[in-house]
């Protein structure tokens, strides 16, 4: 079935003709998801699609919504001739060729966040049961057993328990524990210090420092060749007596065989299993131990995981189609929750730099070499990656034969030979923050550098052509580069409306203090205007006595323009 436009639509959408994306839901996801799609695209509800009825239709749409039943590999994503966005209602992609959907150009995100909270409750769900026999307890009552004696447990209260991996699941876990008055020690290398102080948790230099003190341990590792295994026997020789093990991460981050002997030898008092190392099992050697509670993958299963997984999939489509900041692609750098309100409103300053610098780089001849992006104050304390993507997005974009995007853009550049760079200084003159991106053209480098400005965040260009002004960012920029001498504004201004382009704002450069003495003699002035400015106007400036160079550039993403 295919969902009605919404009633926000724009109302001169028909009389224009501009076709809204296309999106396909092609699994069940919840109705807040759906809603979300229909506020902005043409919606359509796969109904017992097969695989053939899906490649054959697969090209009519510009975003697909997933959750694990669907495949889409190589063969599939070669019939998306319009495809741009993968969303995948859940954690991982495994049913996604990632490589094939980046070589194409589709984003392909998914909803790493829907499942913490929930998967952290069942860990604490785990860890309460498994100190207190509750499985066992009402199995035996309900067997018409009243055993009292036989199932009393401990208390999580003033016991140290273990974390083995402290991302966001283990954090959520660490932060529960703590309110049952429990110590907790955690590691895990790529957590700054600072975290683990935030939230009173021990952090520990190695695993062996966790295994030595822990009564309770759980896992919340990601599965790589480096962790599968990871609870092995050498690791569990090094645990406490009578530790309690926990694994609602991944099954084979544990070696079953070596488990089951530390059960065998009371080494592990205990353990709680929500996952394995093949799924679905429902018949594992540890099925029969006493001491042992297993559940059937329950740590993402409930109502509001799935909702919460649809909802925050269909966000990550909407973004990728209407030129938003895609939170977590997995084949694109994505913005951490916490960075995004810093990091979001510099996207389009990125992208706008990059296409002044390259604009004003090539006029003089010369190919792209180099493109380089600063990053200057407290911005460079954050994770730039995406935003230093969206500036070369902006350099590259109009430029290639192949439609440029910020999933391509990196692959686009390496195979034209483009060397790309980011770096980061914590000082910035000025400025709080400021962003500079350098591109070479012909062996010789041109800066542009830009910031954000005011309460609403907008868009400014402060220097280009090695000058210093402060011009606000419109979607129409022109740039001219002349003889430092009366008039020369007003010559422009004369020219631009002759031909009926009204200028929005204008700034004229001043040199920087560590300028060198030899521009001395040039001046620089930025313009935005309501229109772009006829080249045969710019050409005609550029030509006349006084002015060196000109360039109009236009700062809207021809995709979006299209959108």
């Amino acid at each position: 079935m295919t969902g009605s436009a919404p009633s926000g639509a724009a109302p001169d959408e028909a009389a224009t003709g501009a076709r809204r994306p296309r999106v396909l839901v092609a699994e069940r996801i919840g109705e807040s998801g759906v809603s979300l799609l229909r506020e902005h695209f043409e919606v359509e509800l796969a109904s017992g699609w097969d695989r053939d009825e899906l490649a054959r239709r697969i090209g009519e749409f510009d975003g697909i919504l997933i959750r694990s039943a669907t495949r889409l590999d190589a063969e599939l994503l070669a019939s998306a001739s319009r495809l741009r966005a993968v969303g995948r209602a859940g954690v991982g992609v495994d049913n996604v060729d990632v490589e094939a959907a980046t070589k194409r150009g589709i984003v392909v995100a998914n909803a790493p966040e829907s499942n913490v909270v929930t998967a952290a409750e069942h860990t604490m769900a785990l860890l309460l049961a498994l100190a207190r026999n509750i499985p066992q307890a009402d199995a035996s009552l309900r067997a018409g057993r009243w055993e009292r004696s036989r199932f009393s447990g401990v208390e999580l209260y003033e016991k140290t328990l273990g974390v083995l991996g402290f991302g966001r699941i283990g954090q959520l876990v660490a932060a529960r524990a703590r309110a049952f008055n429990m110590h907790v020690i955690a590691y895990d290398p790529y957590v700054a210090a600072e975290r683990y102080r935030e939230l009173g948790v021990e952090q520990a230099a190695t695993p062996d420092d966790v295994y030595a003190v822990s009564h309770f341990l759980t896992l919340h590792l990601p599965r790589t060749p480096e962790t599968e295994g990871w609870l092995n026997a050498a690791a569990l020789s090094k645990c406490r007596e009578g530790v309690r093990v926990l694994n609602v991460a991944r099954g084979p981050l544990v070696v079953d065989e070596d488990l089951r002997a530390a059960l065998d030898s009371g080494r592990v008092a205990g353990a709680a299993l929500d996952v394995f190392r093949s799924e679905p099992i429902t018949d594992h050697p540890l099925f029969g131990y006493p001491n042992v509670i297993v559940t059937p993958h329950l740590g993402a299963s409930t109502a509001e995981a799935t909702d919460r997984a649809g909802y925050q999939a269909a966000e990550q489509v909407v973004a990728a189609l209407s030129g938003g900041v895609v939170t977590s692609a997995v084949n694109v750098p994505a913005v951490p929750a916490e960075d995004l309100e810093v990091l979001g409103p510099y996207v389009a300053l990125c992208e706008s730099l990059g296409r002044i610098a390259v604009a004003l780089a090539v006029a003089d001849g010369g190919s792209v070499g180099r493109i380089k992006v600063d990053f200057f104050g407290r911005l460079a304390e954050h994770d730039t990656r995406l935003l230093a993507i969206h500036a070369l997005l902006g350099a590259l974009a109009g430029h290639t034969e192949e439609e440029v995007n910020a999933v391509n853009a990196p692959a686009i550049a390496q195979d034209r030979g483009i060397e790309f760079v980011q770096a980061k200084h914590t000082a910035a003159r000025d400025y709080t923050d400021m962003v500079r991106v350098e591109v070479t053209a012909g062996g010789n480098p041109l800066r542009v550098a830009g910031a954000l400005i005011g309460r609403r965040n907008l868009p400014h260009l402060i220097e280009a052509w090695g000058q210093r002004f402060q011009l606000q960012l419109e979607e129409h920029v022109t740039l001219f580069r002349y003889r430092d001498l009366p008039g020369m504004l007003g010559r422009v201004g004369t020219a631009f409306g002759a031909h009926g382009v009204n200028i929005i704002s204008a700034a004229v450069g001043r040199l920087p203090d560590d300028a060198d003495p030899g521009d001395v003699q040039l001046a620089a002035m930025a313009i935005t205007t309501n229109a772009p400015p006829p080249p045969a106007v710019v050409e005609e400036i550029v030509s006349s006595e006084g002015f060196v160079a000109g360039r109009s550039v236009s700062l809207t993403p021809p995709a979006r323009s299209r959108a």
